[in-house]
């Protein structure tokens, strides 16, 4: 046993040993090709600058809008309103999704805080005995389309985008439809095991929100936890922003004065990405309406935090290069796709089948796709009709 752990134990210092070669030699290409275009010194400042702004001007003013909605979701939770809106939605789960009606409040959840509240909801044995266990493997699916939903729509509208964004909305739902019937579809071959206790939505009532106290003081109690667990949403996001986001930025934007050149200054950098997207330009605007390459930068950036996402769009506002057309896109795909590679793996190890991440993650990559292109078409529609 001792020659077999110390063989093992080789063999894994070997393994971290060309990690750490690869890690080097892709790190010293990167930074050397951007220091070789930029100037290293500028590359640098324009690192810490975008860093900084983005701190100062979106993470803030991102973190105010979680505060916001973290209150007001807590006070709908308290107040009966969650629970009034899972029951209307509780018909529709069935036709539309194939998933029981107490599968609403899963949406629910993640739409008025964040992916993670799936987690939980899905390890709670009254909530998770309503499911089959492929119904309940694809309610990760489900509940990610609609993550953060009620941030992104705040922040899309206080942008002056209010009809982006409800076009964006619907377009997630579609992706939701798409991504949850497919990964249903992918798990045809499971046994089913655990059978539904009752087709009746009558057992949602077993489901519930208990409140104690005087509404003052419940009101009170309601604002408080909701806005402290908006601050918690909001510090959650910084890193993702600030490193995600700066990142996908210096490979996004160009020199901000070509007859100038570079001079260290935020947001400029080596337009890398849109070279790259530019051989597809023409599927982009097929597909979504972008006539710009750099607007592939929030899809992309979505897949694993649309926080950070977020924090692209108010510069594509002010380049021009983003309308009502790219809001309700961008809406629809960073609520669908809401930094799934994280929350996906997260929740089927947790219940257990972390094999079938690739199935989930396939499924939902051709869901977020599929959101895009719904509101794409339902804008140019809408559009066209004048409105």
């Amino acid at each position: 046993m001792g020659a077999v752990s110390k063989l093992r134990e080789r063999g894994f210092l070997e393994r971290r040993r060309y990690e750490a070669v690869v890690f080097l030699l892709v790190s010293g290409l990167f930074f050397g090709y951007l220091g070789g275009e930029m100037g290293m010194a500028n590359l640098l400042n324009t690192l810490m600058r975008t860093a900084h702004d983005l701190l100062m001007n979106t993470v803030l003013f991102i973190l105010g809008i979680t505060v916001l909605t973290g209150a007001l979701g807590k006070l709908m939770i308290e107040f009966g309103v969650v629970r009034l809106l899972e029951l209307l939605l509780a018909p529709l789960m069935r036709p539309l999704f194939k998933l029981p009606g107490v599968a609403s409040l899963a949406g629910l959840m993640t739409f008025f805080s964040d992916n993670p509240a799936i987690i939980s909801l899905a390890n709670d044995k009254h909530f998770n005995r309503f499911f089959k266990k492929k119904e309940l493997l694809s309610l990760t699916n489900f509940g990610t389309a609609f993550g953060m939903g009620l941030i992104v729509l705040a922040f899309m509208s206080s942008l002056g985008f209010f009809k982006g964004a409800m076009i964006g909305l619907v377009g997630a739902v579609a992706g939701a439809i798409v991504s949850t019937r497919m990964m249903q579809y992918l798990l045809k071959g499971l046994p089913e095991g655990n059978e539904e206790i009752s087709k009746k939505d009558g057992n949602l009532e077993k489901v519930r929100f208990d409140s104690k106290g005087p509404v003052f003081q419940r009101f009170l109690n309601a604002v408080l936890d909701g806005g402290k667990s908006g601050v918690d949403l909001g510090l959650s996001i910084i890193p993702g922003v600030l490193v995600i986001s700066t990142f996908i930025m210096v490979v996004t934007f160009s020199v901000s004065d070509p007859s100038v050149g570079y001079q260290g200054l935020a947001y400029e950098g080596v337009p890398v990405l849109p070279r790259l997207a530019g051989y597809f330009s023409g599927v982009f605007e097929f597909l979504f309406g972008f006539e710009h390459p750099e607007l592939i930068a929030f899809p992309v950036t979505s897949l694993g935090a649309v926080g950070a996402a977020l924090s692209m769009v108010k510069a594509f506002v002010a380049q021009g290069i983003a309308g009502g057309n790219e809001i309700a896109v961008f809406t629809a795909m960073g609520m669908c796709w809401s930094g799934y590679l994280s929350t996906h793996t997260a929740m089927l190890d947790t219940l257990g089948y972390r094999e079938l991440t690739s199935k989930a993650l396939l499924a939902h990559t051709l869901g977020g796709v599929v959101a895009g292109i719904v509101a794409h078409l339902i804008f140019v529609f809408i559009t066209y009709l004048g409105y």
